[in-house]
């Protein structure tokens, strides 16, 4: 397998990962996976379906062990190999947005709280602040005009994307994964989930899934190409115009085609 922009662990990256492999079982998932994260960047996973890029995600945080998965190899999150990371302080820092949003069934503020319960201990208006400054940033905030106790499942798709998105930040993770997290969402909504992830990334690393070819053109600057469990090629945003391995190309072109 040719493998570009392999590079080992250097200043600039926070997630770093050597010879992963990664088995459901006994069905080998990923192969032999090394390549990097940079900080403070948009990285966009791109692939066909089945090609592993959620289990890559999973496997980041560890939430692949929940589910009969294993793994052998390294990762690194912030220079720590992730298996020396209590499971409850990892996925504090890295946290994990899913394609369809998960709504508690009760208000935004009890959804928001869940997790400001779960991992701090603060007074009432310290986290009413936070669940506001999240709100605000997500720009959900103005659309509910500070009615808090609604209901979440009343919510628009868009709306509890960002509620998610937001649910997430609220504990401050250094690294922000969604997969596929516009896929089910109409292009205004989809341009504000790219437009805050635009945003997001000044104070975290974003890591993003997605099927569609043209939003990872638009926000990716760092693109890692996964075909049949392998990484084939990772580099910044020239992929596009210029990849340099034939697999890479043929998806690019197919699905430019599409």
């Amino acid at each position: 397998m040719g493998l570009i922009g392999v590079l080992e662990k250097a200043n600039g990256n926070i997630i770093n990962i050597s010879n992963l492999d990664v088995y459901y079982k006994k069905t080998q998932v990923l192969k032999n996976i090394t390549c990097h994260i940079p900080e403070n960047k948009i990285t966009v996973i791109i692939g066909q379906s089945g090609c592993g890029k959620t289990t890559f995600l999973k496997t980041i945080n560890r939430i692949v062990e929940e589910e009969d998965g294993w793994f052998s190899g390294d990762i690194w999150v912030n220079s720590k190999r992730i298996s020396d990371i209590p499971k409850e302080a990892l996925r504090k820092q890295v946290g994990l947005v899913f394609q369809t949003p998960i709504m508690f069934p009760f208000s935004i503020k009890k959804n928001m709280l869940y997790p400001l319960n779960y991992h701090y201990k603060q007074s009432e208006s310290e986290k009413l602040e936070k669940i506001n400054k999240y709100l605000r940033i997500v720009g959900l905030y103005d659309e509910i005009k500070g009615k808090l106790n609604i209901h979440a499942t009343k919510l628009s798709g868009g709306q509890k994307q960002r509620l998610s998105i937001a649910r997430c930040l609220c504990i401050e993770p250094d690294i922000l994964m969604l997969d596929e997290p516009c896929s089910s969402l109409d292009i205004g909504n989809t341009l504000l989930i790219e437009k805050l992830l635009q945003e997001l990334k000044q104070q975290f690393t974003i890591v993003l899934v997605t099927h569609n070819l043209v939003q990872a053109k638009r926000i990716a600057d760092f693109v890692i190409f996964m075909d049949n469990g392998e990484l084939i090629e990772a580099n910044d945003n020239s992929i596009f115009s210029n990849p340099r391995e034939q697999r890479t190309r043929k998806y690019i072109e197919y699905m430019d085609c599409c």
